[in-house]
């Protein structure tokens, strides 16, 4: 009998914290993030000036330009980029987690959420293209604080009245119109691999990269629900999911990640060389007879407790690539995705964001405006100062092919050499397989040696609460 009544106060408080969270990561604060029209922003390798072309603060019929004019110059097209890029956030309601009674990862989740968003970013390099855009990406509309809190604060009233497990109802979902001409028919196939890619993140049991998939193979690494995840780990719990992936949607594609700050190329083009179903993509090239893409991810230390300013400009040259799908990382306890930069501010996508379970494993075609119209794609970009970067984090690029594979590797090879007051640099590439190398026995991510770093002291990770901007 105690033991019934201290699983039943478990279930309560853990029950509690989850509603609280519900209700904190609910909140979205009205601020604007500011960006200067002097200096230009780079998104995952594309590159925007905030200012028209204009001579001497006149247009081209000599008239003078309106003061709110001269900072346009290229926002509207860094706005559709930036709102295409699928937005994964804490969720409320969905199915238990595997291996606990959670129905939310409000508080803890940040970091799956976040390597959902590098991997979701190759999907779409993969399917649709960098160019692609969502055909309503400047329809969103900034977060509403009132409707927000006013909702959560109903759920939490509800959550604590409900039972652990409930029945939800997705509502009625829109058909997707039959397309007529040649080009309506490429639109209504870009539209039907977008709503797919979103499918594949979805929070219930059958996602194939869904929240509930990804807790499950991270078991495998000593991390439950509710636990802390780290970028490295993260990694490595991705990397299982794609290759696990069992919808052939998935099959042309695979993931790799480096060793000890060390990418082998031969297991890379390994990788690459494994056969997969074709699929129709977009891009410069197509894939390759018989080979798949090779998503690398690469988990880097740069610095000891704090990020090493010599880095800075590295990350910069990383985010200054096209192929480059994101860094995961952010503030210490504190995750997001970093997808650019502005002189020496990060641009990331926030998960702390709590919204509704929407259910995307139905057939029937889903809306990717549900709930609310921000549900899958951030109107808000925000930024946070170099010197607030967790040192810890994962890289992310994407390979198409083994061609591409060369020329990614030659050219991060540049951006690799290391400045003339830091001998080290943040990784490596290395000719030959993994298993060629004297490499220690296997030991859990976070656990592992990073011989480049001279100060060995462990970077000391600060809880606190997140302001949402």
């Amino acid at each position: 009998m105690e033991n019934k009544g201290t699983d039943e106060m478990e279930k309560l408080k853990t029950k509690f914290m989850s509603a609280w969270h519900n209700v904190k990561y609910s909140w979205a604060l009205k601020t604007k993030t500011t960006f200067s029209r002097n200096s230009p922003v780079f998104l995952l390798g594309k590159c925007y000036h905030f200012k028209n072309e204009e001579k001497d603060g006149r247009m081209d019929d000599g008239s003078a330009a309106p003061e709110e004019d001269l900072v346009t110059g290229n926002v509207e097209a860094f706005r559709r980029d930036f709102a295409s890029r699928l937005w994964l956030t804490y969720r409320e309601e969905f199915p238990a987690l595997p291996g606990s009674s959670l129905t939310s990862d409000c508080g803890w989740g940040c970091m799956l959420r976040a390597g959902q968003m590098m991997l979701a970013q190759a999907l779409v390099l993969h399917f649709l293209g960098r160019d692609w855009r969502w055909s309503e990406a400047l329809t969103l509309q900034p977060l509403d604080t009132e409707t927000r809190t006013t909702s959560a604060a109903k759920r939490l009233v509800a959550s604590l009245e409900a039972s652990l497990q409930g029945e939800r109802d997705p509502g009625p979902k829109p058909r997707l119109q039959a397309p007529g001409g040649a080009e309506e028919a490429d639109v209504h196939l870009r539209e039907v691999y977008h709503r797919t890619l979103v499918s594949w993140f979805g929070d219930v049991a059958e996602a194939q990269l869904g929240l509930h998939r990804l807790v499950r193979l991270g078991l495998g690494l000593g991390r439950q629900a509710g636990d802390w995840y780290g970028p490295a780990v993260v990694a490595h719990i991705l990397r299982k999911a794609v290759e696990e992936a069992t919808d052939p949607g998935l099959a042309g594609i695979t993931a790799y990640v480096a060793q000890d700050c060390t990418v082998y190329s031969a297991d890379v083009l390994d990788s690459h060389r494994v056969p997969g179903p074709q699929h129709a993509v977009t891009g410069d090239a197509p894939p390759l007879t018989n080979s798949r893409a090779v998503i690398l991810l690469i988990p880097v230390r740069l610095g000891g407790e704090k990020t090493n300013p010599e880095y800075f400009n590295f990350v910069k040259g990383i985010l200054s690539l096209e192929y480059c799908i994101g860094i995961i990382g952010g503030k210490p306890k504190q995750a997001c995705c970093i997808v650019g930069f502005q002189d020496d501010s990060l641009i990331y996508m926030d998960p702390h964001y709590c919204q509704c379970f929407v259910d995307v494993s139905s057939t029937s075609p889903f809306p990717v405006q549900a709930v609310s119209p921000q549900s899958f794609h951030c109107p808000s970009p925000k930024k946070m100062p170099f010197s607030k970067m967790d040192p810890s984090c994962t890289l992310g690029f994407y390979s198409r092919s083994i061609h591409d594979y060369e020329r990614i590797s030659q050219e991060l090879a540049k951006v690799l050499k290391p400045s003339a007051k830091e001998k080290y640099p943040a990784f490596t590439f290395m000719p030959g397989h993994g298993r060629d190398y004297d490499l220690s026995a296997a030991v859990t991510p976070e656990k592992r040696e990073w011989p480049f770093i001279r100060d060995t002291k462990r970077a000391t990770a600060t809880a606190g609460d997140f302001v949402l901007l």
